[in-house]
């Protein structure tokens, strides 16, 4: 199948760091599609020549097992080519039509790698210059908006030159392999549906922390922040994904579908739950593994005062049959104690004790997003250890046991990443693994009440010391529950 993926932005940091890596991956894997075109669009004044040596010195700064040995860059580098082309100039996509229609191909992926700014201009001009046909696929990344009403006028402005199915929002978390098992896990086996439910599971955590600050993005974080940049979309994707019932098929509309009705279903704000059941922090001077780092007001291209948060947990619930009354614990932040994104799932204790067991011990399942990929399944079982039942006064004494399974270690590490996937996705056609619009609407819907409250705050984000799990009042959040996030019970 031939194909010609234009890459807006073909020089940003987006491309070299992301796109052009997942692009090379797929050409190693032998996965992309023979009779393909790679060309990057910027205002550089570049040859094709020279783009394919930016590219290549770029791929220096990738890890290790993603780089390319020189004879394989040789071969990736005769798919790349360059159009210098300024996106905001009518005129300039003139030249970039008359490329692409002298070779007519059979898919056409634009990859809007852009300011979101540009992204309803990009739209504009790719219909005016009539490369909108049944042949082109426009990928947008995140944020798509900064709010509802941005969010729908993008949404509004793409719809008039492109149809839904040529439309590919991308959440690379969508992508991610655990992320997909996290599907296969909930409707590829019938062991969990049954439990599944209010009347067996406790609570639900979502934690998605990076140890990480926000490097070379200052400017950028500063006006976005945690709730845009992480739980309007990844944390609420895996939460439908946990949350969703069913689907008929593994069709994309009918996933789709589900997730909506998810969304749809989120108990709205009052003025009550956002000071009960929101908190948000930002990360002071610390130390992460040992070094000394700074706080966020001391990162580069951050506004001094600045009022970002960095930190966000929240407690959301799910109003249906099946999930009614089970908190949703959504965390997630910047220089915390660890890079690890996990999903909890706390199962109600048994009925009846008639064992001795230890305090806060449940049975809990644990999916591992990242770092480590895998299921780990926490249990109770009697170690036969006589002296523990004798200290009980003869009634047996239960202690926790774990089941590990690592997904990596069984189908090996180096499998397909999230943005190889979702590029192969686009260029296949497949959306199962994008967001449609209505979804991303109603997830913009659901925050902004939260967005609304912060922004007339009288009191700054918490402050949290670099290094931690955020904080104070997030472990005082859930603790009027009578729970507690995982690492602490």
């Amino acid at each position: 199948m031939s194909f010609d993926l234009v890459l807006f932005g073909g020089t940003g940091d987006l491309a070299w760091r992301k796109l052009m890596p997942a692009l090379f991956q797929a050409f190693r894997h032998g996965s992309l599609p023979p009779g393909g075109r790679i060309i990057g669009v910027a205002r550089d004044d570049l040859s094709d020549d020279s783009y394919r040596a930016f590219i290549k010195a770029r791929f220096d700064e990738v890890e290790l097992a993603k780089r390319p040995r020189e004879e394989e860059f040789a071969r990736f580098a005769a798919l790349l080519h360059f159009v210098r082309m300024d996106v905001t100039q009518a005129g300039d996509y003139a030249r970039l039509a008359e490329m692409l229609k002298a070779r007519d191909a059979q898919t056409v992926v634009m990859y809007v790698a852009t300011a979101p700014g540009l992204f309803t201009s990009v739209c504009e001009q790719i219909a005016a210059a009539g490369l909108n046909g049944p042949q082109t696929r426009v990928v947008l990344e995140k944020p798509l908006g900064h709010d509802l009403a941005s969010n729908q006028a993008i949404n509004e402005t793409v719809r008039r030159v492109l149809s839904e199915k040529q439309v590919f929002r991308i959440d690379h978390y969508l992508g991610k392999p655990s992320v997909q098992n996290l599907f296969a896990l909930r409707f590829g086996n019938a062991l969990f549906e049954p439990l599944w439910r209010r009347e067996n599971i406790a609570n639900i955590q979502i934690t998605i922390a990076e140890d990480l600050g926000v490097e070379k993005r200052g400017a950028f974080y500063d006006h976005t922040g945690a709730l845009r940049d992480m739980v309007q979309n990844h944390a609420l994707q895996l939460l439908c994904a946990i949350g969703m019932e069913p689907p008929i098929n593994a069709h994309a509309d009918a996933i789709r579908d589900e997730k909506l009705k998810v969304l749809r279903a989120l108990k709205p704000w009052t003025a009550q739950t956002l000071q009960e059941h929101v908190v948000r922090g930002q990360y002071s001077a610390g130390s992460i593994q040992g070094v000394a780092v700074p706080g966020y007001q001391q990162e580069a291209g951050v506004a001094p005062n600045s009022q970002t948060e960095t930190f966000v947990a929240l407690r959301a619930e799910i109003a249906n049959w099946r999930w009614a009354g089970v908190p949703f614990y959504i965390r997630t932040g910047k220089r915390l104690a660890a890079r690890d994104a996990r999903i909890v799932i706390n199962f109600r204790p048994t009925p009846h004790a008639i064992f001795s067991t230890p305090a806060g011990a449940v049975n809990r399942l644990v999916i591992n997003l990242q770092p480590k990929d895998g299921l780990e399944l926490h249990l109770l079982a009697q170690g036969g250890d006589k002296r523990q039942a004798s200290r009980s006064q003869g009634v047996m004494q239960l202690a926790p046991v774990q089941l590990d399974l690592d997904f990596d270690k069984r189908f090996g590490s180096e499998r397909v990443g999230a943005y190889e996937r979702l590029l192969l996705d686009v260029i296949e056609g497949r959306l199962n693994l994008f967001v449609r619009s209505d979804e991303q609407e109603e997830a913009w819907r659901w925050v902004e009440p939260i967005l609304d409250d912060w922004r007339h705050a009288t009191h700054p984000p918490r402050p949290y010391a670099a290094g931690t799990w955020g904080p104070s009042a997030a472990s005082a959040m859930i603790a009027r529950d009578g729970f507690c996030w995982s690492e602490e019970c």
